[in-house]
């Protein structure tokens, strides 16, 4: 029985066409290539089945090609479908460039997230992802000696690159389309303003709205941590005002909003249109579906990545904020 022969650089080098040097340049990161001699070396890699000694090369690059991602992965129903869609994106990317993926979750808890990221720095990681738990927080004097890029939401003092949902322009068109449907009593069910997210889509709502001609009226507003009990519960407090239509910025709250609507026979959207925030399966399935705001969570795992990698490959640093675009899905609730 004959031996398996083990593949190597030279073999690579050969089928892609290229010097044994630029395979290693691909392998460590440690000069530019560009993408599509990358695309070829990986393509040869995959077809030889080539496994890089993992050990061998940390050694010789001092890097562990692990990058960390922090994020409320388990706090909620919400953010578990959400961040691990974001995870999935960030995942598609490292694992074609070589790169493992730690998730950590922070539960949106302050002194879980810190001792989180304490946990990062006694190990070795390239980068970390982080969704921020509070606005407040002074994360800079936490972090080590390595890229960070702040994915979703953004601290108040930013100092880092970020991969951000441009909330507040899909919040608007979301409103503006609601009041193009003569509404004029719109009311606002959200989490609390602690993340930068909420905040985003509660100035989309109120700048519309104002610059409508209409005064903001509070017993219209209700912010309150997420849940489905809370949902539920508000979505009944919120009726008692006669509002014609809600917007609900939150999955988890718009599924007991729209629970409380169906245990109450409220018709939709002739006593009352909504619109929420996520395309989650359930949105599609209610009587009637759900219109919604879409955000591109895969697309933002990957642009994330993308950005962390290339700060580790150019060893450079830096504050760029980037936006993807939501898109607002109008179905038979609106």
């Amino acid at each position: 029985m004959t031996e398996k022969k083990n593949v190597s650089i030279k073999d690579v080098a050969l089928r892609a066409n290229v010097s044994t040097a630029t395979v290693s340049h691909v392998i460590n990161g440690t000069r530019f290539v560009s993408n599509e001699t990358k695309q070829k070396v990986h393509f040869a890699m995959n077809e030889l089945n080539f496994r890089i000694n993992s050990v061998a090369r940390s050694l010789r690059s001092r890097r562990s090609y692990i990058i960390a991602f922090l994020a409320p992965i388990l706090a909620s129903e919400t953010s578990n479908f959400y961040f691990m869609s974001v995870a999935a994106g960030v995942q598609s990317v490292l694992k074609q460039r070589g790169y493992h993926l730690i998730l950590s979750d922070s539960s949106d808890n302050v002194e879980a997230e810190n001792k989180e990221i304490s946990m990062f720095d006694s190990q070795m990681i390239d980068g970390l992802i982080v969704a921020p738990a509070s606005r407040d927080s002074d994360y800079e004097q936490l972090f080590g000696d390595y890229p960070v890029v702040y994915i979703d939401r953004v601290p108040n003092h930013c100092e880092r690159d970020s991969v951000l949902i441009d909330n507040k322009t899909v919040t608007k068109e979301a409103t503006q389309r609601i009041l193009d449907k003569g509404h004029r009593k719109i009311a606002f069910l959200s989490g609390p303003l602690s993340v930068t997210t909420t905040i985003e889509r509660y100035e989309g709502y109120s700048e519309t709205l104002k610059n409508a001609g209409l005064e903001l009226d509070d017993s219209l507003i209700c912010f309150e941590e997420v849940s489905f009990e809370n949902g539920y519960n508000k979505m009944g407090d919120l009726l008692d005002k006669k509002p014609t239509a809600i917007f609900v910025t939150d999955n988890v709250m718009a599924m007991g909003a729209m629970t409380y609507l169906q245990d109450h026979s409220i018709r939709i959207p002739d006593q009352l249109a909504v619109v929420g925030f996520d395309d989650v399966q359930w949105t599609r399935v209610t009587h009637p579906p759900l219109t919604v705001i879409q955000q591109p969570s895969f697309q933002l795992g990957v642009k994330t990545a993308e950005v962390i990698l290339q700060r580790i490959e150019d060893g450079t640093s830096g504050k760029e904020e980037h936006r993807l675009q939501a898109n607002f899905l109008v179905r038979q609730s609106l």
